[in-house]
């Protein structure tokens, strides 16, 4: 299906939605007029006003016309005299394309590459064009990878996709806004029947007699069945659409493969999947680590990180370039499962262009510890960019454990708090455990089912575990407080910690000090948690400040 017939569909579509919503207009008058002409008075003004009420959001949604301003993705604005080497890469691929370059180039903070077009007269005239490039990309794709990937976008260019887009956003932003208003206006009135039966519920509480039981099955009903109709009409036109948006995706993956060679390609179909995994593993892990001690990474390594990580990682890296989707993300994604594309693309004949432009894409930037910081500064907000940047990586997992550590606050802590009316320490729950009723503190924590019902030694067995974990995390938070613990930071592996008495520098050491200090820890946890407790090894290793040792007895 050509760019004209898409068009011409897109505008049918958008009618549809016109024309839906002058149906239901249509189908409310009918209803006030047979109140009118059959019905009593009382009845009549009733049905008017839900008619009123259910109008607004109809008529609201038929003028939702304009397509909000698109003010882009944060990031920041490469120019040509700033970046010369990418910009010739770009405006050489639209060449070879048979496409018009894009006006700006976008650097990004996702792994994501997108192009975008300000197109008129309902996306009919072309208009200014927009290159999205993400830095942590750039980071992980070869330079040929990287070709293969503004070359896909530029199929979309080639094709008029683009161009139509204002068409698709239009009738896509009319339903969605109907149905959230829809929506809205129910969820508001089960709130509001939910708060009057509470209220009556507790006014028949307060005069000893029993309450009926909360029920909202039926508060904002025809809200929800409005909301229905437009939904199912946004599945009709996402599916009328589904099977052309898929082919837009192949045509746009032989484009690239014609373009910038199969292998690189099919290689940066593979790496795409594998480094979008890994950028979210490193931004819980490692980016945003710090975050609870108000601390960033070092300057310019919010996102120049991640290239250290990816070295570090390789080999998982490797697993998961080998397993691929084989299911598109839900049934009216756009685009095909990566198993599929990556399988048509490798079916190709060789074309000999295996081993061109390997390098990373990364050096097609003039300086990208400068783009990197700047990046921060356009991505972050104002809050995270007031924090404090840690000196080092090292630096910054040392004050982000401390943080974590000092602000504990876990089940077992509320519990502990609640049963002995007092502040949750470690000295608190070693005193309850010599005392013999740690097992009356488990049993307010939460707990499954079956071991809530469970008795004596069953009882133990299943709580022991929970037990275990909490109570080591609290030993390692006293520790961390007295500044006797040490972390080992690694971008191959989980950091490390190193407990009193281990080889800090050497990690275990040659005489296996870090591995003792760790087994006297674990024997400890396990002797206070036995059935015939002893606490004496904890207290041994986390020895009370002065001030706390009057507090243990």
């Amino acid at each position: 299906m050509g760019p004209t017939l898409r068009a011409l569909r897109a505008l049918v579509l958008l009618a549809g939605f016109q024309l839906l919503s002058l149906v239901l207009l249509a189908v409310l008058l009918a209803a006030d007029w047979a109140a009118v002409v059959w019905a009593p008075a009382s009845i009549t003004l009733k049905v008017w006003i839900v008619s009123a009420v259910l109008a607004i959001p109809v008529v609201r949604g038929m003028f939702m016309l304009r397509t909000p301003k698109d003010e882009g993705q944060p990031g920041v604005r490469l120019s040509e005299s700033g970046e010369p080497r990418l910009w010739a890469l770009v405006r050489g691929l639209a060449d070879a394309s048979g496409t018009r370059a894009p006006d700006e180039i976008v650097l990004t903070g996702d792994v994501n590459a997108a192009v975008s077009e300000r197109a008129r007269l309902l996306g009919l005239l072309p208009g200014p064009r927009r290159l999205y490039l993400g830095l942590p990309l750039l980071t992980g794709l070869s330079e040929a990878q990287l070709k293969a990937v503004i070359a896909h976008e530029y199929g979309h260019f080639t094709g008029g996709d683009t161009r139509l887009a204002a068409l698709v956003v239009r009738g896509r932003v009319q339903i969605t806004r109907t149905i959230a208003h829809f929506h809205e206006k129910a969820d508001s009135k089960v709130a509001k029947e939910r708060a009057r039966q509470e209220k009556s519920a507790a006014k028949r509480l307060a005069k000893g007699k029993s309450a009926k039981e909360i029920n909202t099955a039926g508060a904002g009903v025809t809200y929800r069945m409005m909301a229905a109709v437009y939904t199912a009409y946004g599945k009709l036109a996402l599916r009328a659409t589904l099977s052309t948006a898929r082919a837009q995706e192949y045509a746009a993956d032989v484009s690239a493969a014609r373009i910038a060679g199969r292998d690189a390609t099919a290689a940066a179909l593979r790496d795409i999947p594998a480094l979008s995994a890994a950028h979210e593993f490193y931004l819980e892990s490692y980016a945003t680590l710090g975050l609870p001690a108000r601390t960033l990474p070092p300057r310019g390594e919010f996102f120049g990180g991640f290239a250290r990580m990816l070295t570090a990682r390789e080999l998982e890296l490797a697993g998961m370039r080998t397993d691929l989707p084989t299911e598109p993300s839900s049934p009216y994604d756009s685009h095909p499962p990566i198993a599929e594309r990556v399988r048509r693309i490798e079916a190709f004949s060789d074309d000999g262009r295996a081993h061109e432009d390997k390098g990373s894409a990364l050096a097609l930037l003039t300086d990208p510890g400068t783009s990197a910081t700047a990046l921060e500064q356009a991505v972050l907000t104002d809050e995270v960019l007031a924090f404090a940047h840690a000196a080092d990586w090292q630096d910054l997992l040392d004050k982000a454990m401390a943080a974590r550590l000092a602000g504990l606050d876990t089940p077992l802590h509320r519990a502990l708090a609640l049963y002995t009316k007092a502040p949750a320490t470690l000295w608190s729950l070693l005193q309850v455990i010599d005392d013999g009723q740690v097992w009356q503190l488990a049993k307010r924590l939460p707990l499954s089912d079956e071991a809530t019902s469970a008795t004596g030694r069953a009882f133990r067995e299943f709580v022991r575990p929970l037990l275990m974990k909490s109570l080591e995390t609290m030993v390692l938070a006293e520790l961390s407080a007295r500044g006797l613990l040490r972390w080992e930071f690694s971008w191959a592996e989980a950091a490390t910690v190193h407990l009193p008495g281990s080889d800090v520098d050497g990690g275990t050491g040659a005489d296996g000090a870090g591995t003792d200090a760790a087994h006297r820890f674990t024997a400890a946890v396990a002797a206070a948690l036995a059935d015939h407790p002893d606490t004496a090894p904890l207290r041994a290793l986390t020895p009370p400040a002065p001030h706390e040792t009057d507090t243990l007895r």
